[in-house]
């Protein structure tokens, strides 16, 4: 019988191989997403001293009272919006998109689209 790779497997399996080409230095920090059942969760990391600068998700207050439900392709545009906003006042304007192994459509794409209206370049 053949036995079946979980897609979390899959997922993870895919994030470590993109983890070996993607890589966030302090000019150029990188935008790691992660998305469960119910949240996401948005980081910008400086990869050389291994420091998280601005993080974001769907479990903070500020971002879940503007939100109906904390797991749509709506939650993700807020999310994207609030992040985008927090590195631009950070002083971060550059970042290389991490999407953690997810495919780009959905939820992460419409985290991308936003965080990139909302002044950041990738």
């Amino acid at each position: 019988m053949v036995s079946k790779v979980s897609r979390a497997k899959v997922r993870q399996k895919k994030h470590r191989r993109l983890r070996n080409h993607i890589s966030g230095t302090a000019q150029r920090p990188r935008l790691a997403v992660f998305r469960s059942n119910n949240h996401m969760y948005a980081q910008i990391i400086d990869d050389t001293v291994g420091h998280t600068l601005v993080s974001a998700s769907t479990l903070q207050a500020d971002v879940k009272a503007e939100l109906e439900k904390t797991n749509n392709v709506e939650a993700a545009a807020k999310l994207g919006t609030v992040i985008g906003k927090r590195a631009i006042d950070a002083g971060i304007k550059e970042v290389v998109f991490d999407r953690g192994g997810f495919i780009y459509q959905g939820k992460i794409q419409a985290l991308a689209e936003a965080a990139r209206e909302a002044g950041l370049e990738f």
